[in-house]
């Protein structure tokens, strides 16, 4: 089974949008469910570490992911640092006690896995929180890089995703739990944000943001919109441009704010996070004025789409501040 809405990299993915509002809601849902049946949904700590194949990746890892960062171990049993790495993730998953889970993959008896993922040697480690992998390391690690990889991870998951982990009763009888993905929840913005990804899906940018808009209008903070918002709206400025044009503009016109402006889109569009932050960082310290506050109204709005918890918007703000001031 292939890993879908996979983003190794780490650009910026439309996909993001549309698991982060199915996470969402299947969490709560799921909380909802254990407290109508008195916190059955609870699962034994020997349930935290599964054995995963191929055929059940999909159920195993991509849904668990929707309820809880899954933390994936590529080992074989040749692997003399996989048997010093991988007990260690087993005790360190158990003492998490249902923020993460870990699935263990055997390469040998998983190709077609390894393959998609790009595995080069073992161990090697990954996370898929929502439907979006991301690399956490390979090779050997130790346990205090390793307890501090997981803690941002959990952090990602809760603060992005909503992902509040699963319930763990150390009296509960392992495999006793259901492993079926919860049903759909129905909130009370649930018809307008599938109405936006709908309308993502099918090309309708000015449709999107305009469901957006009408869930923001009546609950402004909310996370899903205001991503949603803020992609949409990235996708929509790129949509008319000329990328030759844009880029030759830019070189040719190092201080002109509304070129870099545009440059800085399609360098966040193509996945260049780094480089749309660097250009605008450096516009602001070539600009004033009304430019100036143009460039960095831009850059915050870039921050909104690749999310404020990540390690690259927070190090951009603090070169903004030192940039501003």
């Amino acid at each position: 089974m292939q890993p879908r809405n996979m983003s190794m990299s780490g650009v910026v993915d439309l996909a993001a949008v549309k698991a982060a509002q199915e996470a969402k809601a299947k969490a709560e849902q799921a909380r909802a469910e254990a407290a109508r049946q008195g916190g059955g949904g609870a699962i034994s700590p020997a349930d935290l570490v599964i054995d995963v194949d191929e055929a059940g990746f999909e159920r195993d890892v991509l849904q668990r992911s929707t309820e809880v960062p899954v933390v994936i171990d590529f080992w074989a049993e040749w692997c003399e640092p996989c048997k010093q790495l991988s007990p260690l993730l087993e005790r360190l998953t158990v003492e998490y006690n249902g923020r993460i889970l870990l699935a263990k993959i055997d390469v040998d008896a998983n190709q077609m896995l390894m393959q998609q993922f790009g595995i080069q040697g073992i161990p090697a480690v990954f996370a898929v929180v929502a439907g979006q992998a991301l690399p956490l390391f390979q090779g050997a690690a130790g346990e205090a890089q390793i307890r501090q990889t997981l803690d941002q991870l959990v952090q990602v998951g809760e603060q992005r995703f909503g992902l509040t982990g699963l319930d763990v009763d150390p009296d509960a009888v392992p495999g006793g739990a259901a492993q079926t993905a919860p049903a759909e929840a129905v909130g009370p913005y649930d018809a307008l944000l599938e109405a936006a990804v709908q309308a993502l899906d099918g090309g309708d940018l000015a449709g999107a943001v305009q469901a957006y808009k009408n869930v923001l209008a009546d609950d402004p903070t909310n996370p899903e919109a205001t991503l949603g918002l803020a992609q949409a709206e990235l996708l929509q400025r790129v949509q008319g441009l000329d990328p030759q044009q844009v880029r030759k503009d830019a070189a040719e016109k190092p201080g002109d704010a509304a070129a870099q402006i545009a440059a800085a889109d399609l360098d966040l569009v193509g996945g260049h996070v780094e480089d749309a932050f660097g250009r605008l960082i450096e516009t602001v310290g070539r600009t004033a004025g009304d430019d100036r506050n143009a460039v960095r109204v831009r850059l915050l709005e870039l921050f909104e789409v690749v999310g404020a918890d990540d390690p690259r918007v927070v190090a951009a703000r603090r070169a903004l501040a030192r940039a501003l001031f």
